[in-house]
């Protein structure tokens, strides 16, 4: 190998170290660009940095991603959450498992109207644990539905993952979103479907609400609390999803069209305040800063490690792996699958997928197929014990007497179910491809 090449490699341990001994993300990725690119090649290796900056400042595109934040941060800063739930769950309540029902019904709905994992888990973690744990229900079970109804916020559309995960592939958002529906809702399904074979298997775990509690919201008010809690946000993704994936509005008016939705709805609620108003806002500044501070390092390490020959090593790589294109593809997940244990998708996303893209681009692989694909092995990375994100959400709101092993030993098996639908998207590949198919993108 060049000396370039091995500086490649250098890179690329020297960030990891950084992230070991706590360096932020950005810092790292940023740093260890400019130090070995600097090496190989001096600065005019990033003669091309102030355009491709520019470029990611200027995209059209990104300017969802703070009014996507703001719809999600809004919605649950405004306690939207804990009334979906109550009624949800009473809705679901009068059968074996009902609970867990709701739970991934109301993951569905919070991971389509607000995309936020880490607020989802504790939202459900503390207003649905306690009520699970005096149900009857196990500690492991009730912990392992909370974390992954939370991570379906990742797959279902208006990800910010799958925004991101656009511009990397070169798809435009609308097809990721339309491509992404069909999976989001098969996982869902799979879970619900998992969890009500448990119930009928095994009714004890997973008893109804009592029929006295059911019985303090009677059927008129249930129908009625239904239309005014659950009706409003589905009605605004569907408005938002609908007028993107039926190329009504492009990616941003959606997203703008969401956060004035997010904030009407909020305000005919009587919850709108100056302090709510503040409190979202600087959330939302918070969050979106991070994902472009992230984004902008990202193209320094880019640059400097296709400048130093790095997409030489890794289509070497592929040459060493079994299989061909269905090796080369479960390397790539597998190795993704590993890195969220340690990373956040946001770095994942845009320092270890373009490293592979190339050689998939030339095995002409569907791009719309493979994002969706990435999409779920991240999610996935979120449960995975001991270091899965969604764990240590939960694990910080559970009450005392549920311990990290039960909330480990709780997501295991859905852990499998996630890999019962990987499995299924890489086998019948029109589950991801038949929706943007069939409305012409």
């Amino acid at each position: 190998m060049s000396l370039n090449e091995w500086l490649a490699i250098g890179m690329i341990g020297a960030f990891f170290v950084m992230l070991l001994i706590g360096i932020p993300v950005a810092i790292s990725i940023a740093t260890t660009a400019f130090v070995f690119g600097f090496i190989g090649f001096g600065p005019m290796l990033f003669n091309l940095l102030p355009s491709r900056i520019y470029g990611v400042v200027t995209n059209y595109t990104f300017m969802a991603i703070p009014l996507f934040v703001f719809m999600g941060v809004m919605l649950e800063k405004s306690k939207l959450a804990a009334e979906l739930i109550d009624v949800v769950g009473h809705l679901f309540g009068n059968v074996s498992g009902g609970m867990g029902v709701a739970i991934i019904f109301v993951g569905v709905l919070l991971g389509a109207a607000t995309g936020i994992v880490g607020a989802t888990i504790v939202t459900l973690g503390l207003l649905t644990l306690p009520t699970l744990l005096r149900r009857g229900y196990p500690k492991a079970l009730a912990s392992g539905m909370i974390c992954a109804s939370g991570t379906l916020g990742q797959i279902i559309p208006p990800s910010l993952v799958l925004i991101l995960l656009a511009e990397i592939l070169g798809e435009s958002v609308g097809t990721m979103f339309a491509a992404a529906m069909m999976p989001g809702l098969t996982l869902a399904a799979v879970y619900i479907i998992a969890i009500l074979a448990l119930a009928a298997w095994k009714p004890h775990l997973m008893p109804p609400i009592p029929a006295e509690e059911r019985a303090q919201m009677g059927k008129a008010q249930l129908l009625r609390k239904v239309i005014l809690v659950v009706g409003p946000p589905v009605g605004l993704v569907v408005a938002v999803l609908g007028s993107i994936i039926g190329g009504i509005a492009a990616p941003t008016e959606a997203a703008a069209m969401g956060a004035l939705g997010a904030l009407v709805f909020v305000a005919s609620s009587g919850r709108l305040s100056l302090d709510l108003l503040t409190e979202v806002a600087k959330a939302t500044l918070i969050i979106s800063s991070m994902v472009f501070f992230i984004l902008i390092s990202a193209q320094v390490f880019g640059l400097a490690f296709r400048g130093l020959g790095g997409e030489h090593l890794v289509a070497r790589m592929f040459e060493w792996v079994p299989g061909g294109e269905i090796g080369a593809l479960l390397f790539m997940l597998l190795l993704m699958f590993v890195l969220g244990f340690f990373l956040e998708w946001i770095e994942i996303s845009y320092i270890a997928l373009p490293l592979f893209l190339p050689f998939f681009i030339q095995m002409g692989v569907d791009m719309v197929w493979l994002g969706i694909l990435v999409g779920l092995v991240l999610q996935t990375s979120f449960l995975t014990p001991p270091f899965g994100w969604s764990l240590f959400f939960l694990k910080g709101v559970a009450p005392k007497g549920v311990t990290t092993l039960d909330i480990y030993l709780g997501v295991l098996p859905f852990i499998a179910l996630q890999f019962l639908a990987i499995a299924m998207v890489i086998l019948f590949p029109g589950i991801a491809t038949w929706l943007p198919a069939a409305i012409g993108w």
